[in-house]
Formats: structure tokens, C-alpha cells, sequence
């Protein structure tokens, strides 16, 4: 299935649970392939990841996307080092 960039970028992402993570901002995309690689996510829960610092996320934890993103599984809390935020 093929993908337009275009369509993804500011997609709401949700864990399995319906909490919501945050927004896709962003692709990272491996140009050899040319498949998704990961998702650059903006705006994070500060419930989930510390400080709502963006974080990047592997595209092989997607579960499903059209509206929305829904991932197949996320840590029930990110730790970022302070000199990270």
C-alpha cells in the first residue's frame, strides 16, 4: 500500500488504549527502500513522555493508519535525561 507523505503529517498518534501520544510532524524515511522507517511525533503527552519533549517513533509499532495513527504498543512512560529536553 502506498502512502503519500502529505497524508500522514499531522495525524493524531494513539496507543492501543486510546491515549492519545501526540502528532506526526514529520517521516523519516529510508530512501534505499523507500519505505516509512519512523514517525516524528510533536506535541507528546506530557503524561507519557517527559516534559512533551518530541520523540520518534518506529514505523514497525504502527498498528493502523488512515484518520488517525494507532500503535500496536508504547512504554507506559518515556524518561528523557534533562540535557535532552
Amino acid at each position: 500500500m502506498k502512502i503519500e507523505a502529505t497524508t500522514v503529517l499531522g495525524l493524531s498518534v494513539y496507543t492501543n488504549n486510546a491515549i492519545s501520544v501526540g502528532e506526526v510532524s514529520d517521516m523519516i524515511i529510508d530512501f534505499t527502500t523507500g519505505s516509512i522507517y519512523g514517525l516524528y511525533v510533536n506535541g507528546t503527552n506530557p503524561e507519557l513522555v517527559d516534559g512533551g519533549v518530541p520523540i520518534s517513533i518506529p514505523y514497525r509499532l504502527v498498528k493502523a493508519l488512515n484518520h488517525i495513527v494507532i500503535l500496536k504498543t508504547f512504554p507506559e512512560h518515556i524518561k528523557v535525561k534533562p540535557e535532552e529536553m
